[in-house]
């Protein structure tokens, strides 16, 4: 039996998936009486963007190809035959194909980089089993520059890929943005018609709330590749973190009136100088985590606190089971699903990658306290008439 590891079972179950996903989507567009107008082409772009990214050019193309045929077969008129009779409809589904290509490309040039690193690692340890037969003092300086030369050369390749990798999904979520946002307005507009029934509005009501699922994750893979570009724009004021915690758990409380939260609060005013608006990002993704693991009926709990010299602390505590030792750093890296109970569960693990990102682009920090149960806190500079308030030493600026 072939391994999972073997090339040639991947790329026969890469294949399979181009094929059999645009035909699982169009059973499901067609089930649910999906829209016939030009909106139906954006959601095979997402199946082809995540296939190509996953598997490169050519099941991206199969995808592609596979979701034109459907489309056409499906959703253009005249429907059920392979005809296209106007010319708008052509030239939109000409320009799905180019946009796949596109992504095709970018995704193969990013495995071929791999391939290539791979390839390069293979002949140099060729090459250093062949110094080995050298005598030993000659073979040994020959290894070490060989392998200085290997890193930094991997480095590079490595730093190259990673970085197409992250312009590639910038692009995709910039440009996914704008269809996802005229499916909502589509949606909204069709649920205030007062001639629609009922089992069309819940249809409809189940494709809304997917859509801003889907706006999320958009949000935040655009937030993240802007956190690791350094290119955030932050916008600093100073405000009491006791009411940007109220704020939050008024919205949290507004999405989940089950869950009870409770607010323990500091007797002093603690004002900090950061962005009202990440803060609260970074409230709403910390509240969202708990809220995934904590058992029903239990409460959360906000704490704001004096942190050490010139910071507020916040911590959000839960009854879940905690975060195991190992893993209580890796869990704000991004896409950690696996591994550890805070991470992911339901999600990409996108959410502690990027409250951890905000909280230090304001100069705060992020953490789990040792325990038994889930306790995350983060840190958020004092404003500077707080800080000479609580020390009585003023602070530059």
């Amino acid at each position: 039996m072939p391994s999972l590891r073997s090339p040639s079972l991947r790329r026969s179950l890469l294949v399979g998936t181009a094929v059999i996903t645009p035909i699982l989507l169009t059973v499901v567009l067609h089930a649910i009486g999906y829209p016939g107008d030009n909106n139906y082409l954006y959601p095979y772009l997402g199946i082809v963007a995540i296939i190509g990214l996953v598997g490169g050019a050519l099941p991206a193309f199969i995808a592609a190809g596979t979701s034109f045929l459907l489309v056409d077969f499906t959703f253009v008129p005249p429907v059920g035959t392979f005809t296209i009779a106007d010319k708008t409809d052509l030239l939109n589904l000409l320009v799905f194909l180019a946009t796949a290509g596109i992504i095709g490309y970018q995704s193969s040039r990013r495995l071929r980089a791999q391939h290539y690193a791979e390839t390069l690692a293979t002949h140099l340890a060729q090459a250093n089993s062949h110094l080995e037969q050298l005598n030993h003092e000659q073979a040994e300086a020959a290894a070490v520059a060989v392998s200085l030369a290997t890193t930094q050369h991997q480095v590079e390749v490595l730093q190259r890929t990673d970085r197409l990798r992250r312009e590639l999904i910038a692009n995709v979520s910039h440009e996914l943005r704008t269809p996802l946002t005229n499916l909502l307005m589509g949606t909204t507009s069709l649920l205030d018609d007062p001639l629609l029934r009922e089992p069309a509005k819940s249809t409809l009501r189940m494709l809304e709330g997917e859509e801003h699922r889907l706006a999320r994750l958009v949000g935040d893979m655009l937030d993240l590749a802007r956190l690791e570009a350094g290119a955030l724009d932050l916008s600093l004021s100073d405000f009491s973190l006791a009411d940007a915690v109220m704020s939050a758990t008024e919205r949290f409380t507004a999405l989940h009136p089950d869950r009870h939260v409770s607010l323990v609060g500091s007797e002093e005013q603690l004002d900090v100088q950061a962005d009202w608006d990440r803060v609260g990002q970074i409230l709403d993704n910390m509240l969202s985590n708990a809220e995934r693991f904590a058992p029903p009926g239990t409460p959360i709990t906000l704490t704001i606190q004096s942190g050490t010299r010139g910071f507020g602390v916040v911590h959000v505590q839960d009854e879940g089971p905690g975060v195991p030792e190992e893993h209580r750093t890796s869990v704000f890296e991004r896409f950690v699903t696996d591994g550890s109970s805070a991470a992911g569960h339901g999600g990409v693990g996108l959410g502690l990658a990027i409250v951890k990102g905000l909280a230090e682009a304001q100069g705060g920090h992020v953490w789990i306290e040792d325990g038994a149960r889930s306790d995350f806190g983060f840190s958020l500079p004092l404003a500077s008439h707080a800080v000479l308030q609580e020390t009585g030493t003023p602070v530059e600026q």
